[in-house]
């Protein structure tokens, strides 16, 4: 399960895959980690909604879903190219589910 702390994500996570069921990952070092949505612009990709992350002080990047071959794109973005303000905090569990495994294993050290 995600422990939230000040909405920054620890501990360990149980992704979802399709072919292998619940995989365990260990995230210790994902504290700080935040997950962000627009929610002034309707962004859609692949008919999913556009996610920002970033962890602590590091850089911003957005997620977006590439329907032609079906995986989260991730890349990174500099604050001068949108509108860091205008960005809320995404509830987690309206993450779907690859996107967690993606964000994890990105993150990952």
């Amino acid at each position: 399960m995600w422990h939230r702390s000040s909405q920054s994500l620890s501990a360990s996570a149980a992704v979802q895959t399709v072919e292998s069921g619940p995989v365990v990952v260990r995230i210790d070092k994902m504290n700080g980690l935040r997950v962000y949505i627009n929610p002034h612009v309707k962004e859609t990709c692949g008919g999913f909604g556009v996610f920002y992350s970033r962890r602590e002080n590091g850089p911003y990047y957005r997620w977006a879903y590439e329907e032609t071959v079906s995986l989260w794109r991730v890349s990174r973005v500099s604050p001068s190219d949108f509108a860091p303000k205008a960005l809320s905090n995404a509830n987690w569990k309206g993450v779907p589910a690859a996107l967690q495994k993606s964000m994890v294993e990105h993150y990952q050290e």
